[in-house]
């Protein structure tokens, strides 16, 4: 089984407060990192489904998650099915939702899978396919797109001058490698900043190519439903794009109500539906340290009233 750190773990645990005989849901098992410390805490008397729509990672979690038994189910779909797993399941009510977003470290670290732009990826097909049975790679993505589209879909990115990038890489298309998409990038001499000049345009067509917004959208509205009361949701995030979304749910669930300011009454009749825990919490430096893949990291909670 590859390495794994699983990210801000006491923290984790500690905003999802786990209790024996829990019902618990991991959307996003990955290798099972987060999953086996929540298993150990709610016990062979409670249950913890995880979702995985990366078939070998799925497999690698359920290996190392066998001495649980009964008390672990793993589901082969995406995030925002998180409903109709749960309720496949035969469960009405969960007691906690763990979504860890963003890519696990095996499929950035396996150069076959195009997350990467290491030396040794640059013959890797452009997949970036979480789930590599299905859906559109990153390279068809960029063989059919116009120059608008492509440009908009970078802007979202937060890529600098992503007009520039995207004509660019239209006139150099076809871009069936990660070597071409590289070699292509090279001149629209990025600025480099905090990170690879690449770093960007990968994240952007990543997102893009597993539908990641709207995937983290449907996942947080559905989650809500699925919480008890006193139940909790949390929510590790890597990139701004992604926080700022999840900052805005949580921020939303717990005023409530939704009317215009301007409003001098009430009229949608919406209650608070989060009382938030935990609000924006980074890794400490010591993990940082110890898995620089956690500085970008932030956690945030919140508990169903």
């Amino acid at each position: 089984m590859p390495s794994h750190l699983p990210v801000m773990l006491d923290s984790v645990v500690a905003a999802l407060d786990p209790r024996p005989g829990a019902t618990l849901v991991d959307g996003t098992l990955g290798l099972g990192g987060h999953a086996e410390a929540l298993l150990e805490a709610i016990g062979s008397s409670g249950l913890l489904i995880g979702l995985e729509r990366d078939g070998s990672l799925l497999a690698a979690a359920r290996e190392r998650l066998a001495r649980f038994g009964e008390a672990f189910r793993g589901v082969h779909t995406r995030l925002s099915y998180l409903v109709e797993a749960v309720r496949g399941a035969g469960i009405e009510a969960v007691d906690g939702i763990l979504l860890d977003l963003g890519i696990c470290s095996a499929q950035l670290d396996d150069p076959k899978r195009g997350f990467s732009f290491r030396d040794q990826a640059r013959d890797a097909p452009l997949d970036m396919r979480m789930d590599p049975s299905r859906g559109e790679t990153a390279g068809e993505l960029l063989a059919r797109l116009a120059e608008d589209e492509l440009a908009d879909l970078l802007r979202r990115g937060g890529v600098a001058a992503s007009r520039r990038v995207a004509r660019l890489l239209i006139q150099r298309r076809p871009l069936a490698t990660v070597g071409d998409l590289l070699d292509a990038l090279a001149g629209a001499k990025l600025p480099a900043r905090r990170h690879h000049p690449a770093t960007l345009v990968f994240q952007a067509l990543r997102m893009a190519v597993n539908d990641e917004q709207n995937e983290l959208e449907a996942a947080l509205d559905a989650s809500v439903d699925l919480l008890a009361r006193g139940g909790r949701l949390a929510v590790l995030s890597y990139h701004s794009g992604e926080d700022r979304t999840v900052k805005r749910f949580f921020a939303r669930e717990a005023r409530g109500c939704i009317c215009p300011p301007d409003l001098p009454v009430c009229g949608c009749g919406r209650s608070p539906r989060l009382r938030s825990l935990v609000r924006g919490r980074s890794a400490s430096p010591e993990e940082i340290a110890r898995n620089p893949r956690a500085r970008s990291a932030r956690l945030r909670a919140g508990e169903r009233l």
